[in-house]
């Protein structure tokens, strides 16, 4: 299986991205090849680790960079040799398994929907990111900043990304599915989530996921309540951000205990975007080399299951 990689793409690269890929080899399959798209020279320049020279690695030669300030839409049309526009093509065409970048989201959102394209019956993709519960295991998030506003319809069909990605990749089994909510019982929230309640009930009694109602906020990284957490991307994206804040606040004042590091964005990796026919993670732009190499082990482990295969069949109809 060959994954691939934007080697261009991220505030710190080409740097940051040889070194988290050499350093996500010690992880990776000895079945898998990492393809990076990126200027070769730069890339030789950046290497320190002798990457280039991995039999498990190869690098296809891009001229272009899209720039975070860059518009994204005229960038990825006009910009055909960049590392983003070239890795895409090689999504598409089958070549590569999945594809990640820290680089330009705005781009690597145009080539999500102009390139690869969102799967039939789906309304809208979303973003979401895995988080470390109290419990020890792995809780998702769901949207976290693709959507900020978003109809009932679009939030019930969310339980299914979220259900489908937490039983594939984060091997949880059943996953129970809640709507973010002010209050647990059914007739609390706004009027989105209020009229997004029946909607989930009614997929939790067809079966289509594990509905157990709404859950707080309080309750998102305890683990008990839900393992899977829906709600519109404005407030995903909100409560990502207070999460990762507090995370840096208890840094900063000396507190250091593992469950605090599963907040880490670092060892995080990326946000996988679901709902589209093939795996795209996108990763931070300030990314660490840490954070690059988590990105890359995320997109193998979501590369090697069904999960597309299986959106596919949720949503065929």
């Amino acid at each position: 299986m060959k994954i691939g990689l934007d080697a261009m793409g991220g505030d710190f690269a080409p740097r940051v991205t040889v070194e988290g890929a050499h350093a996500a080899l010690a992880h990776l399959s000895e079945q898998t090849t990492l393809v990076l798209f990126g200027d070769r020279a730069a890339l030789a320049a950046a290497d320190n680790y002798g990457l280039l020279d991995d039999p498990r690695v190869e690098v296809v030669h891009t001229t272009e960079v899209i720039a975070m300030g860059d518009h994204p839409v005229k960038a990825f049309a006009q910009k055909n040799d960049s590392s983003i526009a070239v890795g895409f093509r090689h999504l598409c065409g089958g070549e590569i398994a999945g594809f990640a970048s820290a680089g330009s989201t705005g781009a690597m959102m145009v080539g999500c929907m102009q390139a690869v394209g969102q799967i039939e019956g789906v309304i809208r993709p979303a973003i979401a990111t895995a988080f470390q519960t109290a419990r020890g295991g792995e809780g998702l998030l769901l949207d976290v900043g693709l959507n900020a506003d978003c109809k009932p319809e679009v939030l019930a069909q969310y339980g299914i990304f979220g259900s489908i990605y937490a039983r594939t990749t984060l091997g949880i089994e059943n996953p129970r599915v809640a709507l973010l909510n002010i209050g647990e019982e059914a007739e609390k929230g706004n009027l989105l989530t209020k009229a997004t309640y029946p909607l989930m009930a009614e997929c939790g009694a067809t079966g289509a996921y594990n509905f157990v109602g709404n859950v707080e906020g309080k309750h998102l990284l305890t683990g008990e309540v839900a393992d899977v957490v829906v709600c519109d991307g404005f407030s995903g994206n909100t409560l990502l951000k207070t999460v990762e804040g507090f995370y840096h606040i208890l840094q900063g004042k000396g507190v250091h205990v593992p469950f605090l590091e599963g907040l880490n964005y670092e060892n995080v990796g990326g946000t996988p975007v679901l709902g589209i026919n093939s795996t795209v993670i996108i990763g931070h732009g300030c990314s660490s080399a840490l954070a690059i190499t988590n990105m890359i082990r995320l997109t193998e482990r979501a590369a090697r299951t069904d999960m597309v295969s299986q959106f596919k069949r949720a949503f065929k109809h």
